[in-house]
């Protein structure tokens, strides 16, 4: 009887260990899922065009006279988007600015270096990224 007691008690432990470790895997799932998005939404990821156009060539055998009009295609659309939101890219930067600003408002004069040193980050992703698009157009 105590031997089948014991089954029971070690079969419910390995059970409960089993449902922990789905549970803690959903919420570290969760939780990575939720910091790469933000991450990935400081800066508007555009793939390179070539990856595209390799993209559209698998899936639909493009011939190469099809590759590279797709290739100007995806330069003239990317131009025409590039065009249609450059003026807004003023306003865009004094909201960024005002935001900041109300940020440093709360902060404690001990965040304060850590804070900008993360905007310092941000602004240099954000620069790299513009970089790499413009160079990929």
């Amino acid at each position: 009887m105590e031997n089948n007691t014991r089954g029971r008690e070690a079969a419910l432990l390995v059970f409960v260990v089993f449902v922990l470790g789905i549970l803690l895997g959903g919420v570290a799932d969760h939780i990575y899922g939720h910091t790469h998005a933000r991450e990935k939404s400081v800066v508007v990821q555009q793939r390179p065009k070539q990856e595209v156009v390799d993209e559209f060539t698998h899936k639909l055998n493009l011939t190469p006279a099809q590759q590279q009009q797709l290739g100007v295609i995806i330069s003239e659309t990317r131009s025409r988007w590039h065009d249609l939101y450059a003026p807004l890219e003023p306003k865009r930067e004094q909201i960024r600015q005002e935001g900041r600003d109300k940020i440093r408002a709360m902060l404690t004069p001990d965040q304060m270096p850590k804070f900008q040193q993360f905007m310092d980050e941000l602004d240099q992703r954000r620069k790299k990224e513009k970089e790499r698009q413009e160079a990929d157009k």
